[in-house]
């Protein structure tokens, strides 16, 4: 498409702006741009494994996943709103994208712990915190290796739940945040 041919005297706010969108950035920006959403899935990742998931929830893993799947939605709507202000909206986008499918696939996998946990027949096999993890990126990726089943109706509902979810989440997630980022270059054309 290239830059705009701009007209002897002042650039228009158009132009400006593409000219300020196509300007490289300085290097910590884009290394810190690129640092971000790695630092973000590493601190979730960190809290998955630190939080005393161990403790008796019996009953409580569906009250705790539709919670957490609150959590997610809630901290979504914060950040396609943080998107459409920020300075840099598609670095912020990259940065609410991983943390809210990060934030996601860690609830499911806290979710299939709790269920393996409550329900030792409710998968083929005991599931310590890295095997949920692995069952929950295995279903996200649609790769499903088989070596992890849910056997149980609360299992596998779950995991329908996730399945379902997931494709929401990729789909709908990406297009809102897509959005927002216009929405937010459209605004400053209008300011």
């Amino acid at each position: 498409m290239g830059a705009p041919v701009l007209a002897p005297g002042r650039p228009t706010r158009q132009a400006a702006q593409v000219a300020e969108e196509h300007r490289p950035s300085p290097p910590r920006v884009t290394l810190s741009a690129a640092l971000r959403p790695l630092a973000i899935a590493v601190v979730l990742l960190l809290g998955y494994y630190l939080l005393p998931l161990d403790e008796d929830f019996r009953g409580n893993v569906a009250v705790a996943l539709l919670l957490g799947l609150a959590g997610v939605t809630a901290l979504f709507v914060w950040e396609v709103r943080a998107v459409r202000y920020a300075a840099r909206p598609r670095l912020r986008a990259v940065q609410a994208f991983t943390a809210v499918v990060t934030l996601f696939l860690l609830l499911f996998a806290a979710g299939y712990f709790l269920l393996a946990d409550a329900d030792p027949d409710a998968f083929t096999e005991p599931l310590t915190r890295t095997d949920a993890l692995y069952f929950t990126l295995t279903t996200f990726a649609t790769v499903g290796f088989g070596d992890i089943t849910a056997v149980t109706q609360p299992a596998r509902a779950v995991v329908m739940a996730q399945m379902a979810l997931g494709l929401l989440i990729v789909g709908v997630a990406a297009k809102v945040l897509v959005g927002a980022v216009n929405a937010a270059f459209e605004g400053r054309d209008e300011g």
